[in-house]
């Protein structure tokens, strides 16, 4: 129950991620190369900018819940760390792809 709000946003921004990603990759390889570059760094941007929303959202969650239950933090803070670890994963594989995409 806690983290359904984050999953929420975290689902949102992985759609919007990949998106800008697919957009970059397709104008790199329709000859815009010029702006291949910008594209990669607004595809990255976007990224880290929707990974750091959502891992803040997990945070503030599993503290919220912590806070309001202290005996089950055990219970909250390890699925925490592995929503926060796929968070960030999102974040490189979006890395990766503007980088292997876009061949700069």
């Amino acid at each position: 129950m806690i983290f359904k709000k984050a999953l929420v946003v975290l689902g949102s921004f992985t759609a919007m991620m990949f998106s800008t990603v697919a957009m970059a990759s397709e104008t790199a390889t329709t000859g815009g190369d010029q702006y291949a570059s910008l594209a990669a760094a607004l595809a990255i941007g976007i990224a880290a900018f929707g990974g750091a929303l959502g891992q803040g959202k997990t945070a503030a969650a599993a503290l919220d819940g912590i806070a309001r239950n202290p005996a089950a933090s055990g219970k909250v803070f390890v699925p925490m760390i592995i929503g926060l670890a796929l968070i960030e994963s999102l974040v490189l594989y979006a890395f990766v792809i503007a980088f292997v995409k876009i061949k700069i």
